[in-house]
């Protein structure tokens, strides 16, 4: 009786081990709508739960199976939000990584097309344009709510346009 007490809970320290848990700080979430978004596109499968507090711009990823945490972190930003993600799996992906080497200037972009981005609402809407117009260069956009593109136009770089867009929670293809 007693071994099989010892192998229950060697076998229950083990699962709660396994567990995994990121978080993203920084996402945009202005109302349910948003809220439903970030838990639909993270909802990769069985074992991963999404925790989005009510207008909360932090986002809990919990998954029994190593990965699956960051893999929902990043269907999240593919459907259209984005955030800091912090933990266990995101510092080991850091370290992977390769030291950034120098680069020519980035060129400066006319028009873009931003695709992708979450806009359900108006609130949506006046965030996004919000970051938009912290782009130095950019003169011109028609963000819309409900809309599955927008386009800016101006001197700007596809860099600065991303890095605007990520600060207020946004993530996008542009193009």
């Amino acid at each position: 009786m007693k071994f099989f007490t010892l192998l229950s809970i060697l076998a229950l320290t083990a699962s709660v081990r396994a567990e995994t848990t990121l978080t993203m700080t920084g996402v945009h979430n202005c109302c349910g709508s948003c809220a439903k978004g970030i838990i639909k596109a993270g909802s990769i499968g069985e074992g991963v739960t999404i925790d989005v507090p009510e207008k909360s711009t932090t986002v809990t990823i919990t998954s029994k199976k190593k990965g699956d945490a960051m893999k929902a972190a990043e269907a999240i930003i593919a459907g259209g939000y984005f955030g800091k993600i912090e933990g266990a799996e995101s510092d080991s992906k850091k370290s992977t990584s390769k030291p950034a080497t120098a680069a020519k200037p980035e060129a400066k972009m006319a028009k873009a097309t931003v695709s992708g981005v979450h806009l359900c609402c108006k609130k949506c809407e006046v965030a996004a344009a919000n970051a938009v117009k912290t782009v130095p260069g950019i003169t011109k956009s028609d963000i819309v709510a409900k809309a599955t593109s927008f386009t800016v136009e101006g001197e700007f770089t596809k860099s600065e346009l991303e890095t605007a867009l990520n600060a207020a929670g946004f993530a996008g293809d542009i193009k």
